[in-house]
């Protein structure tokens, strides 16, 4: 059995929940990630993802430079411990349709992430491909709901001028 702690990336950038949204995003540039766990010294409070600063912060208009990712983070975040089976975590992801998880030790430190390139690179056989296949579906979204606000490259009507 392969355990997580075998196959996750260690030494993960995390961001304070007081940190402005502009750092994460440059954080995010520099190390070309979408996704920082944001921990309170190193007890994971949640994660912040390039999803959350351009929807939830930047579209309701928040100051990247003044607002604290806090504002903008998931809170409820689905972890994993370093001593867990890497394929029971990965049906966990499969099920939840995430593609990576924070790894956590039984004192609920952060210890590193896990994501479907690690088990990839380093679990070998077709556990993520499979895994991506099932997270991916379907894999075209849904734009029938879509307002006229959203113009033609989020798939809303537009108005000939």
């Amino acid at each position: 059995m392969t355990q997580v702690a075998d196959v996750m990336t260690r030494g993960v950038r995390t961001m304070a929940p007081s940190d402005p949204m502009v750092l994460a995003a440059q954080a995010m540039e520099a190390l070309d990630v979408g996704v920082l766990p944001v921990c309170d010294g190193d007890r994971l409070i949640g994660l912040v993802t390039d999803r959350d600063l351009v929807l939830r912060g930047m579209a309701q208009g928040c100051p990247a430079d003044t607002t604290p990712v806090e504002e903008v983070m998931s809170h409820d975040v689905t972890c994993c411990y370093d001593d867990d089976a890497v394929e029971d975590v990965v049906d966990q992801m499969r099920d939840l349709k995430i593609r990576r998880v924070p790894v956590i030790d039984h004192d609920k430190h952060l210890v590193g992430m896990l994501t479907l390139g690690d088990v990839a690179a380093k679990h070998g056989g077709d556990v993520a491909g499979d895994a991506l296949e099932d997270i991916s579906e379907p894999a075209a979204p849904d734009r029938s709901g879509q307002s006229a606000a959203s113009g033609a490259a989020g798939g809303g009507e537009t108005t000939p001028h």
